[in-house]
């Protein structure tokens, strides 16, 4: 489907469906606002009745004629002061449901990015993901403003006067009914077939330069690395003038609608107020009845001249609300089984049975009936070459794919038949650049188990020989660590992910290769928390050094997704020939040459 055949139909449709949903789930707040708005605009369509009855109240001079003039006044009154109160009424509810509508949206749209797979999040830049939440949800404000308090009034009004003029004279009815549905029907067309494209394309290039932006910021050390900010700049100019270029064909075309817009009611008021002098010229009407049509049409003028606004604000929110929508529409790439239970996992057992894996429509699969077997406390490392499978094996132990043969057994339990959030709650990974949240450093450590007190942070970072150091700092376990935790040295940050896992003290570890590329004093602190963090669990360890895995109960060797060698390492080195032995050797040349 083209972007023009998007932009008339599948956006408008998938967009009013997403928020009909909304307003089924509050229909209260919506009967309120839809009913107040609705009675208050009523009253505008028997106004220019009572003005009209005014005048020609006043033209008698007499007494009756001073009744009716007081009479049509105090209606007159009563009117506007019903409307005062009607609209109140109808903001305060589309408070309440556009309060709540946004909060639902903010907190729906969190948790389905949060479920997203791992490969979604790597495609996408956070700053786009945040940008599209957020354009969306602020849409909705103005979607709601524009349906119920602007365009259902309005409409009101037109279908009211019609019928009001329509009874006094068929010809004026007719005509102010037949120019607003042309006036309304040609604001959408051009709303929908020539602005609307531009405003997507316009949507796509505010998106991207969110995402450029938030790219920027959080690379900034490395910007600044390499006295990269004048190239930087560069490139944001590259990305903000292609913005400029979109936005303005998008607001131009808006200007030109508009002035088409303003034409045609022009029109439609020389015809209205010429029809209504011919009628009086014929003396088919009244000197009132002249001045509750032209009355009639300022009310109507006015409705119509803000509907082609409003149309516009309802092409602009949706395509606004379009990417957000398209994200509510995206299933899961990894969903619980509907009849899933908890996983019960305490002695950390794994097996592979058979396990067929491919990644994505990939017609290759880097697993083909792969079955291995991890004991119970167990240490296991994994090496090989970049690609081999290292990363793959780990990722479906978390369940951050799935299999697309066989199955993984923990504890004999099929961990596609158990929850996500038990299985991964089961698991501690101490990843080779550990992130940390922009919270405090206690935060930090107790995000696994975000119940634990005191005593116990500090117990596990003593543990992770973190405590030290963290009482150094001037608010100690308070100190907020930054953005992905960028006050702080790699060190410190391994040290903090050691107690984290520490502190969640699940039955199975997963290390990725967490001394490396650290100085020697950090590397032995580190090295030492990690063989108490060991203790008793089921651990694998993504090797990329091979002196570290020395000392593991058994190694496996991956090459091109099969389990080629494995073994202690005493076993391995000793098999000439073998992958294990060759990539030790040239890694320990490497080290004496240095």
């Amino acid at each position: 489907m083209s972007l023009r055949d998007q932009a008339i139909g599948s956006p408008f449709r998938a967009v009013f469906g997403f928020v009909g949903r909304r307003w089924l789930q509050h229909p209260l707040w919506v009967t309120i606002t839809a009913t107040a708005m609705i009675l208050a605009t009523l009253t505008d369509v028997f106004m220019p009745v009572y003005a009209g009855n005014l005048i020609n109240a006043v033209a008698q001079r007499n007494a009756s004629g001073l009744a009716a003039a007081e009479r049509a006044l105090m209606i007159i009154a009563a009117l506007g002061a019903a409307q005062t109160v009607l609209r109140f009424i109808g903001f305060r509810a589309i408070v309440m449901l556009t309060l709540a509508m946004m909060g639902e949206m903010a907190r729906e749209s969190f948790y389905r990015v949060q479920r997203f797979a791992a490969d979604w999040h790597a495609n996408n830049f956070a700053g786009a993901i945040v940008r599209k939440i957020t354009r969306g949800i602020w849409a909705t404000d103005l979607l709601n403003d524009t349906v119920l308090i602007a365009l259902l009034p309005a409409a009101s009004v037109l279908i009211g006067t019609s019928i009001m003029l329509g009874v006094r004279s068929l010809a004026m009815g007719l005509l102010i009914a037949g120019g607003a549905m042309i006036y309304v029907t040609a604001t959408m067309l051009l709303q929908t077939r020539y602005v609307s494209p531009a405003s997507q394309l316009s949507n796509r290039c505010d998106t991207a330069m969110g995402a450029a932006l938030a790219d920027a910021v959080s690379c900034n050390a490395v910007v600044k690395g390499f006295a990269a900010e004048a190239r930087e700049d560069d490139k944001l100019t590259q990305v903000v003038s292609k913005w400029q270029r979109r936005t303005r064909r998008y607001w131009m075309r808006g200007n030109n609608v508009g002035t088409g817009q303003s034409t045609a009611l022009l029109v439609l008021r020389i015809a209205i107020i010429g029809l209504a002098l011919y009628l009086w010229w014929l003396r088919r009407a009244s000197a009132g009845e002249v001045a509750t049509v032209i009355t009639a049409y300022l009310i109507v003028l006015g409705y119509l001249r803000d509907m082609g606004y409003h149309i516009a604000n309802i092409q602009r929110t949706v395509n606004e609300m379009e990417d957000m929508v398209r994200m509510e529409a995206q299933p899961f790439a990894i969903a619980d089984h509907p009849a899933a239970r908890p996983a019960r996992i305490v002695q950390g057992a794994i097996s592979f049975e058979q396990v067929d894996f491919a990644y994505g429509a990939h017609v290759r699969p880097l697993f083909r009936a792969l079955s291995v077997r991890i004991a119970p406390g167990e240490r296991v490392g994994l090496v090989g070459h970049s690609g081999s499978g290292k990363t793959s094996f780990v990722k479906l132990i978390q369940r951050l794919h799935d299999v697309t043969g066989g199955r993984i057994m923990i504890d004999g339990q099929n961990i596609a038949q158990v929850t996500q959030q038990s299985l991964r709650s089961a698991i501690s990974i101490v990843a080779q650049e550990p992130i940390l949240f922009h919270r405090s450093l206690a935060e930090n450590i107790a995000y696994g188990r975000p119940d634990a007190s005191m005593a116990e942070i500090e117990q596990a970072a003593m543990l992770a020989n973190a405590h030290d150091f963290i009482m150094r700092l001037p608010r100690g376990y308070r100190t907020l660590v930054g953005e992905r935790g960028v006050k702080l040295s790699g060190g410190e940050r391994q040290r903090v992910a050691i107690a984290r896992a520490f502190l969640a003290d699940a039955p199975i570890l997963i290390l990725d290769e967490a001394t490396a590329s650290l100085d020697s004093e950090s590397e032995a602190l580190i090295q030492q928390a990690v063989e108490r963090l060991m203790t008793g669990r089921t651990v694998i360890v993504v090797a990329h050094r091979l002196s570290t895995v020395r000392a593991l109960d058994r190694i496996l060797v991956f090459d091109q997704g099969s389990i080629v060698e494995e073994g202690t390492h005493d076993a391995l080195t000793a098999q000439s020939g073998g992958i294990y032995r060759r990539l030790f050797e040239r890694q320990a040349l490497g080290l004496l040459t240095e």
